[in-house]
């Protein structure tokens, strides 16, 4: 059994299911959509970040890189992914917090311990866990599965933030253990969602099919962006709304566009692929909460 990576355990979150709630952030993604809030959750592996604005450029990461991988680079501090081993030794030694490693892997009885550190919380708000991502369907499904037994044993609403990409069986394993899944709909029409996500919509649909069959609790969340899914026809819109008509999902969370992430990207190196993007007008955004809401669902604007 694979133990993944955690990037963050979000305690008292209000924004990821009912209640509050302990969110456990996965390492690893199968898609690469163009917004992505969480550029530190894209990859398997572990990943290093700089913050320029935090180092004194004193050197001192320089001298106790044991590869060399470190070194100065006009008025910052430059590394050679190649040759750094990601063995945090900088880290330890960096006076002003410039530098981190995201991912750090749990055992299930580690993580398990860490979620029910809030069960009081979670017994007087009505919340629990959310497993979120990253994408925690394609984490090592035994893992998975394991937690949520564990959670389930103790009482623990189990909550699910995914995709949809992800083999269908492992939907199979899990769905009766989980109270609710929170699932992604980004675009209905196939071409455009390889365009920005880089990959077909058809299993993240097959699987949506799927979980409404077997009964399954669903909130669908819905990232509204202009220059992706949102135009003056409300077009994606609409498809997306004939998608839930034939499915089980009475609510619907709107959740506007935002690049409060952008320091993530700098941070990683990583070069942000949606300048282009912006938030919906708040008009724009009341005229698309109606369309949902002629259509019988129950929805909210943000998460």
């Amino acid at each position: 059994m694979k133990e993944p990576l955690i990037i963050n355990i979000q305690k008292c979150s209000i924004h990821d299911g009912p209640g509050i709630r302990t969110t456990v952030f996965f390492k690893g993604c199968p898609l690469e959509c163009l917004w992505c809030h969480n550029p530190e959750s894209q990859n398997y592996c572990m990943d290093f970040m700089y913050d320029r604005e935090k180092c004194s450029t004193c050197g001192t990461c320089i001298e106790k890189c044991k590869s060399n991988a470190v070194y100065f680079e006009n008025d910052s501090i430059g590394r050679t992914a190649e040759k750094c081993e990601l063995c945090g030794e900088c880290i330890d030694w960096c006076l002003g917090n410039a530098r981190e490693l995201v991912g750090k892997s749990y055992t299930v009885e580690e993580l398990a311990k860490e979620i029910e550190k809030d069960s009081m919380f979670y017994d007087e708000s009505g919340g629990g866990v959310t497993l979120s991502g990253g994408e925690v369907m394609c984490q090592d499904i035994d893992y998975i599965e394991k937690l949520i037994k564990r959670c389930n044993s103790k009482g623990i609403s189990v909550a699910i933030d995914t995709c949809g990409y992800a083999p269908r069986s492992n939907y199979e394993r899990i769905y009766d253990k989980v109270d609710l899944f929170l699932y992604d709909i980004k675009l209905a029409d196939d071409v455009k969602h390889r365009q920005f996500t880089g990959k077909s919509n058809e299993m993240i649909l097959d699987n949506l099919r799927y979980l409404s069959s077997v009964g399954a609790n669903i909130n669908i969340r819905i990232p509204l962006i202009e220059g992706v899914n949102v135009s003056e026809n409300n077009e994606e819109v609409l498809k997306i709304i004939n998608i839930l008509n034939d499915v089980r999902v009475k609510y619907v969370n709107l959740l506007p566009y935002h690049d409060i992430m952008m320091n993530k990207y700098n941070k990683l190196g990583m070069e942000y692929c949606g300048s282009e993007f912006s938030k919906p007008s708040e008009e724009k955004l009341e005229e698309i909460k109606g369309l949902f809401e002629k259509g019988n669902f129950k929805v909210k604007i943000g998460g």
